[in-house]
């Protein structure tokens, strides 16, 4: 799913902190996930960063509360912007963006891999070693289980999709 465009333009802000050499791409993405957790973990602090009708001061001053002593003050402060232009309910966009700039400054590449039965370690290290071959990439994989596919793999990288299951064999014959 691609997200909005003022969540690419706030992701693009974030890596440009990292390209001034700010933070690092890492400890951005850290930052990221740290302010992820927290906000899962409480519905009402979320409710309360997206609510239109709470005061950008009382919300500055439960992000500072709440993140001051867990996060890099740049990302304290991007959370304050982000409020205070009532974008916070982009959040997890703008976490997703991040995330897709970050795999490509570091070169690695998201592939779902689905099997019909469980592949073992050796046998999954061959297919990422394969891929990573094939993509010049460095390749984390989320691996799928589905039965219906009789045997063989399908690979999805991004929009492309590598069908080699004897479901998609037999169905070409028929």
């Amino acid at each position: 799913m691609a997200g909005s465009t003022s969540s690419k333009n706030y992701a693009g802000a974030l890596a440009e902190i990292a390209n001034d050499n700010v933070m690092s791409y890492d400890n951005i993405r850290e930052d990221l996930n740290i302010v992820s957790a927290i906000i899962e973990s409480s519905v009402d602090l979320k409710n309360v960063l997206e609510n239109i009708t709470i005061s950008t001061e009382i919300k500055n001053n439960i992000i500072d509360d709440v993140f001051k002593n867990q996060i890099n003050e740049k990302i304290v402060n991007f959370l304050k912007v982000i409020t205070a232009k009532n974008k916070f309910n982009e959040f997890w966009d703008i976490k997703s963006e991040f995330e897709n700039i970050y795999n490509d400054v570091k070169n690695i590449k998201l592939v779902d891999v689905t099997s019909a039965i469980e592949l073992s370690d050796e046998q999954k290290s061959k297919v990422i070693n394969k891929l990573q071959a094939k993509l010049n990439k460095t390749i984390i994989a989320n691996w799928k289980l589905d039965e219906d596919i009789i045997g063989g793999l399908i690979i999805k990288i991004d929009d492309n999709v590598i069908n080699s299951s004897l479901k998609n064999r037999l169905e070409k014959l028929i």
